[in-house]
C-alpha cells in the first residue's frame, strides 16, 4: 500500500499478541472481534485458521465502517492439531485435562491463520492470507504432572490447554518452526505480509 504509512488495528484481544506486536515495534489499535469460531464438519485444521483470522479482520473492519485513512486490520487465529483434530481452549479442568493426556509424548501441530486486511479511501481493499505451522513433541506427562496444570490457571485461555511461554514450557522436547507461532503470533510471517514480501494475496472477491 502506497501513500501515508496505514493505520494497524489488531482484531484480536489476546494480551500475547498485543505483546508480540509492541516487541516487533509495530504501533496499533485492538478491536476485539465477535464471530463464531466452530470449525465446520470436515473442516481441515490450516483452513479453519485461516477462515477465522479472516473472519475475524472482516468483522473488525465492518465495525470500524468504510476507511478515512489508510488501514490494515490484522486478523489471527492459533489452533492446535493432531492429524485432522482441531484443539481449542479448553472450558474446565477435565476438558484441559484430556487435551494434555492426548498431545503427552506425542508431536502435534500449532498452527495460526493470518490475515491482512488492506482498506484505504476509494481503493479496493485487498486481504493477505497465510496460514503458518509448527511441529511441537511433548515428553511423557505423568498423570498429577497434568493434573496440577489442569488446575492452575494457564490453560484456559490458550489453544491446546498449555502456554510454551509459561510452565507449560518444560513439558515440550522441542519445537520446529515459529516460536513465537505457538506462543499465538507468527511474527516474521506477519511482517512479511504487511512489507508485501510474502505474495499470497487475494481480493475481496475471491475467497
Amino acid at each position: 500500500m502506497s501513500g501515508p504509512a496505514p493505520d494497524l488495528i489488531l482484531a484480536s484481544a489476546s494480551p500475547r499478541r498485543r505483546r508480540l506486536l509492541r516487541e516487533a515495534g509495530l504501533r496499533f489499535r485492538v478491536r476485539a472481534p465477535d464471530i463464531d469460531e466452530t470449525p465446520r464438519a470436515g473442516e481441515a485444521p490450516a483452513a479453519f485458521a485461516r477462515r477465522a483470522a479472516a473472519e475475524k479482520a472482516d468483522a473488525v473492519a465492518a465495525r470500524l465502517g468504510p476507511p478515512r485513512r489508510p488501514r490494515i486490520v490484522i486478523g489471527c487465529d492459533t489452533v492446535v492439531a493432531l492429524g485432522p483434530r482441531i484443539f481449542g481452549k479448553p472450558r474446565d479442568a477435565a476438558e484441559a485435562t484430556a487435551m494434555l493426556r492426548t498431545l503427552a509424548g506425542r508431536t502435534h501441530a500449532v498452527i495460526t491463520g493470518l490475515c491482512a486486511l488492506e482498506e484505504a479511501p476509494g481503493r479496493r481493499p485487498r486481504r493477505r492470507r497465510c496460514a503458518v505451522r509448527t511441529a511441537v513433541q511433548f515428553r511423557a506427562l505423568a498423570p498429577g504432572e497434568i493434573a496440577r496444570y489442569a488446575a492452575s490457571p494457564e490453560p484456559y485461555d490458550k489453544a491446546g490447554g498449555y502456554a510454551i511461554q509459561g510452565a507449560a514450557a518444560g513439558m515440550v522436547r522441542w519445537v520446529r518452526g515459529s516460536v513465537t507461532n505457538v506462543i499465538g503470533l507468527p511474527v516474521a510471517e506477519l511482517l512479511a505480509l504487511l512489507d508485501g514480501t510474502d505474495r499470497q494475496h487475494d481480493g475481496l472477491g475471491t475467497r
